[in-house]
């Protein structure tokens, strides 16, 4: 009877200790998806770490970190990925993240960011995308875009629940100013439809619903490259385009906070950065194994628009209600 409880305490340990340890990760659907970078990150991490990760993949970041803040404390999550510096002040005046305690001043970025709770790992740049075969008459400003024919439209997403779309919001406010309300009232006969995030948005381009879509100067890489498709161009605006730079955090709640950590320092490595680029069709901030796809060789890489953190925090409440009012929907 000894001899048996023996056994089945010993079969037991060694069941609990050959249990991997999981690692969640909230994130946006486009990176968690098949097709996005998650899957071969995850491989990677896993293999290097003899771990488990387990990406849980919102409609945004933003629907990511208010459902981590719904959840609180009990949280599963042990990673936010996917916000960007717009919305890091938001995330850290939750109190839910804890620092990183990483280095990362030596990142390659077209804007210097540091900061004691998020770190960066890929960046783009907003634009208009189109096609060539259906848009000859290419807008290059706001002001041309705001006087193309009555029939052109455009597909854009919500700044309360996404990134680009309040990316976009951003860009018209470091463009007009005080007069940004004005120029929205005139752009928004040519707004077809206002989408919770980028991929329903991204979706009814393709699907021929509306002549641009707001997204990245990166996106026409996907084309080239997956689909062989060189007639998916971003519209290069003269006035700059506002930039986006992803960034992730840990969470205070977690319990696996030294390995979070290594996954944070994993985001600079030579094998994430090899991933980024046709894995979430943008720049990674530290430099690969390898060069990027020559398919970047032929993108547009404009001057960086961005608004300092602090202050989009202290206008953004602001800057959305004078949307709200000047498209009235």
């Amino acid at each position: 009877m000894f001899k048996q409880i023996t056994i089945f305490s010993l079969l037991t340990l060694t069941l609990f200790a050959s249990e991997k340890p999981l690692l969640t990760i909230y994130t946006y659907d486009a990176f968690s998806a098949s097709w996005g970078a998650a899957p071969k990150i995850k491989q990677a991490f896993e293999k290097e770490h003899e771990c488990e990760v387990k990406f849980v993949g919102l409609s945004s970041s933003i629907v990511a970190l208010r459902k981590i803040q719904l959840e609180g404390k009990k949280t599963k999550a042990d990673i936010l990925l996917g916000i960007d510096t717009n919305i890091a002040q938001v995330a850290k005046k939750t109190g839910l993240f804890v620092p990183h305690e990483l280095n990362n001043t030596k990142l390659d970025l077209p804007f210097a960011y540091e900061d004691d709770i998020f770190v960066p790992f890929d960046y783009s740049y907003c634009a208009f995308v189109y096609s060539e075969k259906s848009v000859k008459n290419v807008p290059h400003s706001f002001e041309e875009l705001a006087f193309m024919p009555k029939d052109f439209k455009i597909v854009i997403q919500d700044p309360r629940s996404s990134t680009a779309g309040l990316g976009l919001l951003l860009w018209v406010k470091s463009v007009y100013g005080d007069k940004a309300g004005e120029y929205w009232k005139r752009l928004a006969p040519y707004i077809l439809t206002i989408t919770k995030g980028w991929s329903e948005a991204y979706g009814l381009f393709l699907k021929g619903e509306a002549d641009m879509v707001l997204s990245y100067t990166t996106s026409p890489a996907y084309h080239i490259i997956d689909e062989n498709r060189t007639d998916i161009k971003s519209a290069p605006f003269k006035e700059g385009h506002y930039g986006q730079i992803e960034v992730a955090g840990i969470l205070k709640s977690s319990k696996q906070k030294a390995l979070a950590k290594k996954f944070l320092a994993f985001m600079h490595s030579e094998t994430f950065a090899d991933i980024i680029p046709t894995g979430n069709w943008s720049y990674p901030v530290s430099k690969g194994s390898k060069p990027l796809p020559k398919a970047f060789d032929t993108l547009h890489k404009p001057k960086m628009l961005l608004m300092d953190g602090e202050v989009v925090e202290a206008q953004r409440k602001a800057i959305i209600n004078e949307w709200l009012e000047a498209i009235k929907r």
